[in-house]
């Protein structure tokens, strides 16, 4: 089908022509090496670099407006292309946020990534609530009416079709879509969406999928079995929401690579770089190398379309009201100033990608010793690797599993299972992605159960036909590493989904353990991990109780 232009009409909000005047009051601190703006550069390397829009900013706030126009050549929508805002009622479709949307990008010479079509997240209860007949017509009929309505329009690009559908563990998510329609709705999404638009980019986009790890080889699986049936599978997206204090993945532009020997394009689609607050001078620079590692990985493979950030400005960043204590996560300050991160981003577009000359791999590390075990952690140290140019990083393995990554020789790993045994060892990363042989292994074993003085309360969040939100709070009297809980429900009650802590189940026993962000309670402190249950009674859902 040929992409013949269509205006769209940006309804009630309005979008205004950018003022060179007004460009030139945002741009001028600018960094030694920054010659023209960032999409400048993108497009002279072939590549886009994007960024997730707000309605509201694009029409109320002309600096805001004028960083979107000026420095990014694509954009995609932070919640207009949702389902709860594309149709909140059966078959009542309002599209005034999404053309607001395609209309600033037709302004501003821009393509526009959709974002999302199937997500079991920020999707209305009524869909959630049918029954599989139902819900596989009801997903048909949206993206059929969501992607057909900018079939024609030349600007809207591609599509995330199917949103994390993973386990951490690379197995399927258990979501409302997956346990009414199987996996087979990933297939049937995707054909719906070639069939409503046979021009666009269909992609599957997931988080923690960025390096090699078991998450992104379940996905892997999955895209080429799809391909190989015939499913029109055009694209991966690694979502890329990282944090300075997990390190930074490993193999990531092996990664990429691997999916692009598929056949696919590749893109990183929703890149911000947190920190614990406040910033520093050094906490800028390693998120300022983050951000450079990830331009530098997909500069490296020539399937890798390019990078969107998840916002621009830390004024309106998602991250502190996800994650207490951690922001400062995008590349433009909250007064609109560039930080470090954006001279990265700049010149990793200029200068282009690492060097592709460098082929020769570091030495492997010397085998770690293990000191400082907790029930949640150990301490690692290790002798250095050498490289003909010099290691950037390291990163520390339990078999393929990766516990964390390293600038120097030296790392503490936390987020441990208490009472279990790992035997890990050391990699080595250069900064042309060479990455070393394994070091030796060592062994140790994690020291049993959290400390004592925590107490956990149940609260009821939501309930419906069917099943129920749950959510639990962990309160410690003294400081702990970890911790965990075991939940017991009576007979036909069943937890099917939880967040912010790590299940395992027995029977009608749910044992749940922190995550590996959330272990460390302070004395008098708490944190809490939310959960979804399944029943089919009347009235109030049980109340589990505690072991």
């Amino acid at each position: 089908m040929s992409r013949t232009r269509r205006a769209i009409t940006a309804g009630a909000i309005a979008l205004l022509p950018i003022a060179p005047a007004l460009v030139a009051a945002v741009v001028t601190a600018s960094p030694a090496h920054a010659s023209q703006p960032l999409r400048a550069h993108a497009e002279a390397r072939g590549r886009f670099i994007g960024t997730a829009v707000a309605t509201g900013q694009l029409a109320n706030e002309p600096s805001y407006r004028t960083i979107a126009a000026t420095e990014f050549n694509q954009i995609t929508a932070e919640n207009a292309m949702k389902w709860e805002s594309t149709e909140p009622n059966p078959n009542q479709f309002t599209f005034s946020g999404a053309d607001a949307v395609v209309a600033f990008a037709e302004q501003n010479g821009q393509q526009v990534h959709g974002h999302t079509l199937v997500w079991h997240s920020q999707t209305p209860s009524w869909v959630e609530n049918l029954d599989a007949t139902g819900m596989r017509s009801a997903m048909n009929n949206h993206i059929a009416k969501v992607v057909g309505r900018y079939a024609d329009n030349p600007v809207v690009k591609s599509w995330d079709v199917v949103n994390e559908a993973f386990n951490e563990d690379g197995t399927m998510r258990d979501s409302f879509w997956y346990r009414k329609l199987g996996s087979g709705y990933i297939a049937d999404a995707f054909r719906a969406a070639r069939a409503a638009d046979p021009d666009a980019k269909l992609c599957i986009n997931d988080y923690n999928v960025e390096g090699v790890n078991s998450k992104s080889t379940g996905m892997y699986n999955l895209v080429k079995t799809l391909r190989g049936q015939g499913v029109p599978i055009d694209c991966v997206g690694f979502q890329g929401h990282l944090s300075l204090q997990y390190g930074f993945p490993g193999q990531v532009k092996e990664n990429v690579q691997r999916f692009a020997d598929l056949g696919v394009d590749v893109r990183f689609t929703e890149i911000d770089i947190r920190m614990k607050t406040p910033r520093d001078s050094s906490k800028d620079a390693q998120q300022a190398t983050y951000y450079r590692n990830i331009m530098d990985a997909c500069l490296a493979v020539s399937r890798c379309v390019g990078v969107t950030i998840w916002g621009f400005t830390d004024k309106y960043s998602w991250v502190p009201d996800t994650f207490p204590g951690e922001g400062a996560a995008l590349p433009y300050d909250e007064n609109y100033g560039r930080k470090p991160a954006y001279t990265a981003i700049h010149d990793a577009l200029a200068a282009g990608g690492p060097d592709p000359s460098d082929t020769t791999p570091p030495t492997a590390p010397g085998t770690p010793s293990v000191s400082s075990v907790t029930s949640s952690g150990a301490a690692l140290t290790w002798t250095a690797a050498t490289d003909n140019v010099g290691v950037t990083g390291y990163d520390v393995y339990s078999g393929t599993t990766k516990l964390g990554s390293a600038t120097g020789t030296t790392l503490t790993l936390t987020g441990l299972s208490p009472s279990t045994a790992y035997t890990v060892h050391v990699i080595a990363r250069d900064a042309a992605g060479n990455t070393s042989p394994a070091s030796g292994t060592v062994g140790f074993t994690t020291l049993a159960g959290q400390a004592s003085g925590c107490t956990p309360s149940y609260k009821l969040v939501n309930s419906w036909q069917g099943g129920f939100q749950g959510e639990i709070t962990i309160r410690c009297t003294s400081a702990v590493t970890s911790w965990k809980t075991t939940l017991t429900y009576p007979s036909g009650v069943g937890v099917t989904q939880v967040w912010s802590a790590r299940m395992t189940a027995a029977g009608s026993a749910y044992t749940f353990a922190n995550a590996d962000w959330n272990g460390t309670i302070p004395a008098g402190g708490s944190t809490t991990f939310g959960y979804i249950g399944s029943w089919n009674g009347t009235g109030t859902p049980p109340v589990p109780t505690f072991s």
